[in-house]
């Protein structure tokens, strides 16, 4: 059922909220807002450059991954077979790498555009639940500042961050007016690098993180569609997603946004709800379904998966562009 009110309350959530509280470290405050992103209030929405630096080059945007908490193999795989599908082996057909594309008309001062590609360098594992089951943003972005002046990660001024938090975690603001957010962090060298965090919400959010894979539990009754993965893992992916690109043309909230830089909207959260051509509010757009698990998708990538991606603000052409 296409219901037109979903997209007030769902979309909103999915653009990845702000954090403004600073962090007192000393530090600049740029770097320590995460970055929120809101739904725009008009049609008028263009992402103006600031000028700052964006994370460009011919090398790949590299990956940090921190699992911090239970996620069990079926969990983990589908995740990284999405980081697989940028650079997927020879005669493998991936249209990750097709949507990713439109971040290459993102172009530093210099004329330089976004990293065409990304890969998962390394992961971590934190099963002990080193800072407990209830934390905070601040926690994160110690834990990995901590993990790169340690040398337990390199320091990476092309690399993103990221920690994934599983379902019995519950992290400040996520599931509240977050699905995750991105950052900077000054090392203890006074080097910048991007850190992010994005959390399960199979349990404790669904309908606000895993739309349209689940229906929010205060709005209008609808049908949730199929996932291909899981409603936690898709749901992660699909907010992946979105902070890759966030953080890959507006690091250091200074990049491409519009609005105030403490609260902007970036590439993907310019498009709320948007998956598919013929969205509309509470309708998330012409989708591909699987004939045998009935799953919906409009991506897919290697050994057979298939994905939900975001639209994507197309600087060129002035739309929002999804996955054709």
């Amino acid at each position: 059922m296409r219901l037109k009110s979903l997209l007030i309350l769902l979309p909103l959530a999915m653009a990845i909220a702000l954090a403004i509280t600073p962090f007192s470290q000393g530090l600049n405050h740029n770097l320590n807002h995460p970055s929120s992103l809101v739904p725009p209030s008009t049609d008028s929405t263009v992402l103006n450059y600031h000028g700052g630096p964006l994370l460009t080059g011919p090398s790949s945007i590299n990956i940090y991954l921190i699992w911090y908490g239970t996620f069990y193999k079926k969990d983990r795989t589908p995740i990284t077979d999405f980081f697989a599908s940028f650079a997927p082996p020879r005669g493998i057909n991936s249209t990750v790498l097709t949507w990713w594309n439109t971040i290459l008309s993102y172009k530093d001062k210099s004329g330089n555009p976004v990293s065409g590609t990304v890969k998962l360098t390394k992961q971590l594992g934190d099963v002990k639940y080193s800072l407990g089951k209830h934390i905070k943003r601040a926690q994160i972005r110690n834990s990995v500042k901590n993990k790169i002046d340690t040398g337990k990660l390199p320091y990476d001024p092309r690399g993103i961050y990221l920690v994934l938090t599983s379902k019995d975690v519950t992290v400040d603001r996520f599931c509240m007016d977050s699905c995750g957010f991105h950052g900077g962090i000054m090392t203890l060298a006074k080097r910048r690098v991007v850190y992010a965090h994005v959390g399960d919400p199979h349990v404790q959010c669904p309908g606000l993180c895993a739309w349209p894979y689940a229906i929010p539990a205060y709005g209008p009754p609808g049908q949730a569609l199929v996932a291909p993965n899981g409603i936690g893992s898709d749901g992660i992916i699909i907010n992946v997603a979105t902070i890759l690109a966030g953080a890959a043309t507006n690091p250091f909230k200074s990049g491409y946004f519009q609005g105030d830089a403490l609260a902007p909207l970036e590439a993907v959260t310019a498009c709320p709800g948007i998956f598919g051509d013929g969205a509309y509010p509470g309708y998330p757009g012409d989708l591909k379904v699987d004939k045998m698990s009935k799953a919906s998708y409009n991506a897919y990538g290697v050994n057979g998966r298939k994905f939900l991606l975001p639209a994507m603000w197309d600087p060129l052409h002035v739309n929002c562009k999804v996955v054709a």
